[in-house]
């Protein structure tokens, strides 16, 4: 009998073993909880491309806009935890919506699976062209005068545009009218159009919109400036030292997700950053890839529960609420 029961534990040890090694066997769905176009659908298809090289499987991006983010959280935390449905978000819905969504009784250090980090990416403070500003001193004189009409654009409400403009009216204690998109890319589009006067977005997008003169960037968040943007001074050079914002991407995976298949993808996210082309890419984005100690679940589950704290305060003390 207990032979039996030695040989019927092995075979469940060879068992587990051979589904974790078999992992992934099919197609994996990368949500993106925003609209084609902008700085975290940049992310996504970069590293969803290289990560398909390293898993032997295609990975295939879904964009699911609007909501700031929680209609693709929710499709996604109510799709199946066994590591073929994942998402590439941002701090916005991984550590913004929870707070700004009380009825969507949504939390991610309960309802995700962290599995890395992509990268901190600085912001730009753009106008544009049509708006016949040209410093930072233009604008925020602008924005003083009551009753003002300059538009600020930004990808929806909880996004990190949506928070960055708040935070940059508070720091500099101005008052711009909000208008929401679906997603970065149709603000941007809107912003090169003219429609809106300024829009403050990741480098992701923020660069390649830079060129052609339709858009012209003010200000970058960060110590330095970026090289593909040499002539654009940081905030602090601008003027506003307080308005220190990067946006962090990330990749989770469902609420109990097994660790082995976490583990499977998080190797294939760290592997892709060796990729010389993904290197490069993420040097057009002006996005650093993460240091070592940077990658991996542990650490992203650390950044979540610490940025929903920072993010709660900056919205209470804001009075923001969305329905």
């Amino acid at each position: 009998m207990k032979r039996i029961l030695i040989t019927m534990l092995g075979a469940a040890a060879l068992c587990g073993t051979s589904q974790a090694a078999d992992f992934p066997d099919r197609t994996i769905h990368m949500i993106v909880p925003y609209a084609a176009g902008g700085s975290t659908d940049g992310l996504a298809r970069v590293m969803a491309e290289a990560m398909s090289k390293q898993l032997g499987q295609t990975i295939v991006v879904e964009n699911i806009g609007g909501g700031g983010g929680m209609i693709g959280l929710r499709k996604l935390m109510q799709a199946k935890p066994d590591g073929y449905t994942i998402t590439l978000g941002n701090m916005g819905n991984f550590a913004i919506a929870g707070t700004l969504y009380p009825k969507a009784n949504y939390d991610p250090r309960r309802d995700v699976t962290p599995v890395g980090l992509v990268a901190k990416v600085p912001m730009v403070l753009s106008v544009s062209e049509k708006s016949g500003i040209k410093t930072m001193d233009e604008l925020l004189s602008k924005l003083r005068v009551p009753n003002t009409e300059i538009n600020i654009g930004h990808s929806g409400p909880g996004s990190t545009g949506h928070i960055a403009s708040i935070y940059f009216g508070m720091v500099t204690d101005t008052h711009g009218q909000q208008i929401s998109y679906r997603g970065a890319g149709p603000a941007i589009a809107d912003l090169m159009g003219g429609v809106v006067d300024a829009v403050i977005d990741q480098t992701v997008t923020m660069i390649p919109a830079s060129k052609g003169g339709r858009v012209l960037p003010l200000a970058v968040t960060g110590n330095a400036r970026v090289p593909a943007l040499p002539d654009t001074p940081t905030f602090t050079e601008a003027g506003v030292p307080k308005f220190d914002l990067h946006v962090w991407n990330a990749i989770a995976a469902p609420a109990g997700t097994p660790e082995d298949r976490v583990n499977v993808i998080a190797k294939a996210l760290s592997d892709a950053f060796t990729d010389p082309k993904v290197v490069a890419q993420m040097e057009t984005f002006a996005a650093p890839i993460p240091p070592k100690e940077e990658q991996g679940p542990a650490y992203l589950k650390s950044l979540i529960e610490s940025d929903v704290v920072r993010f709660e305060e900056i919205i209470k003390n804001s009075n923001i609420e969305v329905e």
